[in-house]
């Protein structure tokens, strides 16, 4: 998929007349309450899309655990928030959470790295989490925000709707380095208190 794409999803979930059309062919849904669905174990190679269009008003709770889902996942315009569970998907190389409500940057990329190991795109533009130029944040950071995810998920090529470049990559390693032997030493002067 190329990176410009992610701007076409967000501008399609600002889109106030989508329509859901018939359920996807391949899987049904457990409807578990008014806020939740479930299409756990429906051995699906895809996202029904359709269908959870169609609850997307009430929809809270969407469960698509062991199922074939492969390599993408889009999360796009939701109102997830840094404490979003995900299941481990070590297959999985590319997550988009853009236009959600994700403020904590620490909590969501361990969470990321621990349920992703292999993530190679990951996109969360229109975060407060991922300040830039559109959403408020400043330049500064902008680039503090990339060299953190950066350095802490170290096989990352693509970060929003631009290439991991080695020399990014470095300076990354270099920066959060250096905040962790500050940290480290900032506790060791704690307990010899």
């Amino acid at each position: 998929m190329p990176w410009w794409w992610a701007a076409d999803r967000i501008e399609e979930c600002e889109s106030s007349d989508m329509e859901a059309g018939p359920p996807t062919p391949g899987g049904s849904a457990v409807v578990v309450g008014p806020q939740r669905l479930s299409f756990a174990y429906q051995g699906l190679l895809e996202i029904p899309y359709d269908t959870i269009l169609q609850q997307q008003d009430t929809l809270e709770v969407l469960d698509l655990s062991y199922n074939l889902l492969d390599d993408t996942l889009i999360l796009d315009c939701n109102n997830y928030n840094a404490h979003v569970k995900f299941p481990y998907m070590p297959s999985l190389t590319t997550l988009w959470i853009n236009k959600n409500k994700i403020s904590n940057l620490p909590i969501i990329v361990e969470e990321i790295c621990c349920k992703f190991p292999n993530i190679k795109i990951l996109s969360m533009m229109n975060n407060e989490a991922a300040p830039s130029y559109f959403n408020g944040g400043s330049l500064t950071q902008y680039i503090d925000y990339r060299q953190y995810v950066i350095s802490q998920i170290p096989s990352l090529e693509v970060l929003d709707d631009t290439e991991v470049q080695e020399k990014e990559r470095e300076l990354a390693r270099k920066t959060y380095r250096m905040q962790r032997i500050r940290e480290g030493r900032n506790r060791r002067k704690e307990l010899h208190r």
